[in-house]
Parts: C-alpha cells; sequence; structure tokens
C-alpha cells in the first residue's frame, strides 16, 4: 500500500526523521547552518505534514483513518476481529513512537539559530506547535499520561529519557498552551494544503471535545477534574470559527451534495479545511475504490444496527416503524436521511462515470450494505490508484464539536442547533433538529446503546447528536474514539451483523424486477445474473435456514475489558528499557 503524501515531493528533510529520541535529524541542517532564511524555516516545517497527516492505508493512526475504521467490515467500531477478542500486549510500535515528536521539537530549539526576526519566525513556530498538539492529543488519547518532552534529547540527557509518564493533566495543559500560540499566530487565509488559524481552531474544539468528554464518562474517583473547562474550551474554539471562519457546508443538490464532497479529486474548500491530496499526474493514489470494490480486500461494509439508526427522510425514526428489524433491503432503505444512499449501494445506484444500476455485490461486501463513500469512478478501482482527496479537518466536524460540547455542558439551546445541526440537515434536505422534541421523547433504541448518557435534562439531544455525529462522519476515522471518550466500549463485544433475509430464496435488491441475489442449500440454482451464496459457507443466518440477520464473524469472540480496554497498553520492550514507565492498568 503506498502511504505516500504530495507534500513529501517538497523536500529533502523527509528524511530526517529519527525512529528513536536520542538521535540527530538526518538532514542537511544543523544548528551551525540552517535557519538563516524563511525559506528554510518554510521547507523544515513542511517535513512535519508527511508523518502527521494520516492517510487511507495508515491502520496504526487511531485518531483519524479511514483504513482502521473499515478494517475487516467493521465500520462501527473500527474495530477487527483480532481486536475485539485476545489483545497482545506488543513487544514493540504499537503507537508507542516519538520520531516525529522528536522532528518537531528539534525545530523549535533551534529555529532562533539564524537570527530572524519573531514577524517572520512565529508563524513557522506555530506550525511547529500546531503539530505538537496533534501528535500529544492523539498520544494522550491512545495512552492516557505519556512523558511530556518540550525539547529534542540527546544521549546524554538520561534523566529525561528515563523519566516516568507525566499526568495527563499535565500533558493537556501543554498541549492547550501549544494550540493557543498557534491559534494567536498562524494566518487566516484559507487553505486545504496547510494549517491555519481556523485548521488550529478546529484541531482544539476536537481535542478539547474528546478530553472534556473522556473525564466526564470516566471520573469514577475524581482522579480526572476539569472535564467542563475542557468542555467549555471546545464549545468556544468551535464558535470562534463559526462565527468568524471563512467557510460553509458544501450543497449542491440533496441527492448527490454529501456523495461528491468525498468524491471530489481536489479538495471542496468551501468546507474542507486541511486534507490529505492525492495526484494522478504526480502517481500519489490512495486505495479507497480498490478496498470497497475488490472481492478480496476485507469485503467491508456497514454493521446493521448502525444503518437501523439514520433516520427516514421525514426525521421520523425508523426504529420506531413496526417491523423495522425485520424489513427486507428494498424496504429497508426506502425514504431514509439521503446521506444513507450517499454513503452505501441502495436502488438507483450507478457509478460516476457509468449509466448501469448497480445493486450491492455481495462480492464487495460481506454485510450487503456496500460503501461509496469516497468511491469515484470505475476507471479508479485499481490497487492504489484512487486520486480524490481525503478530509482531515472539514467544518461539519467543528460544527458537530459544537453541538455536542454545548449538550454535554447541559447549556444547549435551539439557537445553538440552529447555528450547527441545522447546516447539516439542510445539505441533505431532512427536518431540522428539535431540542425539545428530542428531551421530551429520548429514542429508545440509542438509549439502549449509549448506557451512560443520563442527564435528566439532556438525554434525548445528547443521544440525537450522538446520531448525527456518526452518521454524517462514518468512515472519517472517528468511530473507535468516540466510543473511548463515551466510555461506551461494550459495544465492541456485540455480535456484528448484516441485511436481513427470511431464508433460502431469490431477491430482487434494487426494485428492477430481476433477481439480483439467490441464497442458496444444495446445488445453485440457475439464474442468469445473479449473485449466489450458499446458506452456512458463503453466508450465515441468525436463524439458519428460518433467516435472520447475516452474522459476520460469529466464531470469532469479541470482548472489552471494561476496566483495561480504554487505553491501550505500552509495549513490553519500553517498559523493559525504561523501567520507570509504569503498564496502563489491568495490562
Amino acid at each position: 500500500m503506498k502511504k505516500l503524501f504530495v507534500f513529501a515531493a517538497m523536500g529533502w528533510l523527509l528524511t530526517g526523521c529519527s525512529k528513536t529520541l536520542d538521535k540527530q535529524p538526518l538532514s542537511q541542517i544543523s544548528p551551525d547552518n540552517g535557519f538563516s532564511s524563511e525559506s528554510e524555516l518554510q521547507l523544515y516545517v513542511r517535513s512535519f505534514y508527511d508523518k502527521m497527516i494520516p492517510n487511507a492505508d495508515n491502520e496504526d493512526n487511531s485518531f483519524t483513518s479511514l483504513y482502521t475504521e473499515t478494517a475487516n467490515l467493521i465500520v462501527l467500531t473500527g474495530l477487527s476481529p483480532q481486536q475485539t477478542g485476545y489483545r497482545p500486549i506488543p513487544v514493540s510500535g504499537g503507537g508507542w513512537d516519538w520520531s516525529r515528536l522528536r522532528n518537531i521539537n528539534y525545530f523549535l530549539n533551534n529555529y532562533q539559530r539564524g537570527k530572524l526576526d519573531s514577524s517572520i519566525t512565529n508563524k513557522y513556530v506555530a506550525v511547529a506547535r500546531f503539530f505538537r498538539a496533534y501528535f500529544y492529543s492523539g498520544m494522550v488519547a491512545r495512552f492516557g499520561d505519556v512523558p511530556w518532552y518540550s525539547r529534542a534529547l540527546e544521549p546524554s540527557d538520561t534523566a529525561e529519557l528515563y523519566k516516568p509518564r507525566d499526568s495527563r493533566l499535565l500533558v493537556m495543559d501543554s498541549v492547550l498552551n501549544d494550540i493557543d500560540f498557534a491559534i494567536a499566530h498562524l494566518g487566516t487565509n484559507k487553505s486545504v494544503a496547510e494549517v491555519t488559524k481556523w485548521t488550529a481552531l478546529a484541531l482544539k474544539s476536537r481535542f478539547c471535545l474528546f478530553e472534556g468528554t473522556f473525564r466526564k464518562y470516566h471520573d469514577s474517583a475524581n482522579s480526572l477534574p476539569g472535564g467542563p473547562a475542557f468542555l467549555q474550551k471546545a464549545a468556544d474554539a468551535a464558535a470562534e470559527l463559526i462565527d468568524h471562519g471563512p467557510y460553509t457546508i458544501y450543497k449542491s443538490q440533496p441527492a448527490i451534495a454529501y456523495r461528491d464532497l468525498f468524491a471530489s479529486i481536489a479538495p471542496i474548500p468551501d468546507e474542507v479545511i486541511l486534507a490529505r491530496q492525492y495526484s494522478a499526474t504526480l502517481q500519489v493514489f490512495h486505495n479507497v475504490n480498490y478496498y470497497t470494490t475488490a472481492p478480496s480486500f476485507g469485503k467491508p461494509g456497514l454493521e446493521k444496527s448502525f444503518v437501523n439508526s439514520y433516520l427516514m427522510k421525514d426525521g421520523t425514526r425508523f426504529t420506531d416503524k413496526p417491523g423495522y428489524a425485520t424489513m427486507q433491503f428494498l424496504q429497508e432503505v426506502k425514504d431514509r436521511d439521503p446521506r444513507l444512499s450517499q454513503t452505501i449501494r441502495t436502488p438507483g445506484y450507478q457509478r460516476l462515470d457509468g449509466n448501469v444500476t448497480l445493486p450491492p455485490s455481495y462480492t464487495s461486501t460481506v454485510t450487503g450494505y456496500q460503501l461509496i463513500k469516497f468511491v469515484t469512478g470505475a476507471a479508479n478501482d485499481a490497487l492504489a490508484h484512487s486520486p480524490n482527496a481525503l478530509p482531515v479537518f472539514r467544518y461539519a466536524e467543528v460544527l458537530l464539536n459544537y453541538a455536542e460540547a454545548k449538550a454535554e455542558l447541559g447549556g444547549i439551546t435551539q439557537a445553538d442547533i440552529d447555528k450547527s445541526i441545522r447546516l447539516l440537515r439542510d445539505r441533505v434536505g431532512m427536518p431540522n433538529m428539535d431540542l425539545a422534541a428530542a428531551n421530551a421523547n429520548p429514542d429508545p433504541y440509542l438509549s439502549g446503546q449509549f448506557l451512560h448518557v443520563t442527564d435528566p435534562v439532556n438525554k434525548g439531544i445528547i443521544l440525537e447528536i450522538r446520531r448525527e455525529r456518526r452518521i454524517e462522519l462514518i468512515m472519517e476515522g472517528f468511530a473507535w474514539n468516540d466510543l473511548m471518550r463515551w466510555k461506551e466500549g461494550h459495544l465492541l463485544a456485540v455480535q456484528f451483523k448484516g441485511a436481513y433475509f427470511p431464508g433460502p430464496g431469490s431477491y430482487d435488491l434494487d426494485g428492477d424486477g430481476l433477481t439480483d441475489l439467490v441464497i442458496y442449500t444444495g446445488a445453485p440454482p440457475n439464474v442468469p445474473g445473479a449473485q449466489f451464496l450458499q446458506l452456512d459457507v458463503d453466508v450465515v443466518l441468525e436463524n439458519g435456514g428460518s433467516g435472520g440477520n447475516i452474522i459476520i464473524n460469529g466464531k470469532i469472540p469479541k470482548q472489552f475489558h471494561e476496566e483495561r480496554d480504554y487505553l491501550f497498553p505500552i509495549p513490553t520492550q519500553e517498559i523493559l528499557l525504561n523501567q520507570r514507565l509504569t503498564q496502563n492498568p489491568h495490562w
């Protein structure tokens, strides 16, 4: 899989990242001969983008990774079957990598050697501190307490190299200092390729929302104070971007706007704040088309309970409809939130460069809910041949961060909904969210999933904002961290399911009167043009020949240890090297 980034073509400094904290960056810049011009500062900070901005193939980045969230079918959770069962402590790796931080700290320690005026250097220092905040917020989300390093270490710095972990309280206060400096000194021009003040505000709203809700839902013994303060900072950062930033929600036609935003080859700057860009000209691609269409690359798809969470087009709840649980595909996807048909194949689907109507392909999805978000034309279906941009920060997330932070603080108003969620609903022609109605009648289906939402006043609106967030941001790498901060890891142990079928038989999946799928026992029938699945061989239904939902990986045990799994383990090699490091609880 290619992990190239267009910024990689911009500088020889990308070879400068060390694998450890105690190595000099292998670049041509040194304290004696570098950072003497603005062009050298600019060239160096470009090296931060390659490793810090995740891509579609990077499954080790739990903060924002398309691959992580679609691995082995489980778009809902972001976990592979191996992760939901036995999770060994890694010997090395496992995300405990500090080379990117050293690259940043090396710059911050040495940029003044060129004796340039602060009016020149501050904007590059701001980029470095943005990326240090990005790095550390991700490390804290993954490991909790981590060592805080504000300078590049040398081999002689034994006290620092072998220090214990610092409290997440200290680390996150330091992260706040970094991001506030970035916000104050970055430029305000829009750029989908470089971080700006708006990118920094978006990042602040993201990690403050994570930290605020994590502390709220995990603070069982007053060990994590400050949750409300972080939630307020998330709301304030988002509000500043909403009130003063240059972004809007991209709109064209309700039936295609959401789809087109992610299929666009170039990022759409109306909404996209920062993107990872690819190029057919430079032969820099990712794998989304291949991953979602090839029969041998995971066969991903949405999970049944997630599909159930999409509202009806008129804003009513699908799970309030009689018999919703046993509706067949053609009926269950009818008149739903238009984002459903722009996320998976539904009746009438055609490829962007084709005119043939296509049903879901069970050679490419084992759940029956075949992904089309980020998918471009069939001409890009080959391995590593997708050229469309992948958003890293977009305005829609900021709107959702604002609404959720306000709701979790308990002070949300209908005016807050109108300036955030309503914009997302307007894009697809959906009715606005009604605060009073949501709180008067919390959704029992979502209540059964999100067990820790107990606010007696705002339970309904918190649940509805979570619904909106999951649907709007699906496949963008947020699902794992959302479940962790909400303390809803138990959902990872629930049996994953696909579409419902009443048993063996012939099925028209798109309503054109032709058989698209045959589930059979014994010998396959002769049905030209159909797909064939042998029961209990190619597909497993809950009740066998009596039908039911497709069962995904039914023989793979799914476990989530509440006392342990909200944090990742520190690799054993690191604890052997530094005996002052302590392992996360119960690992």
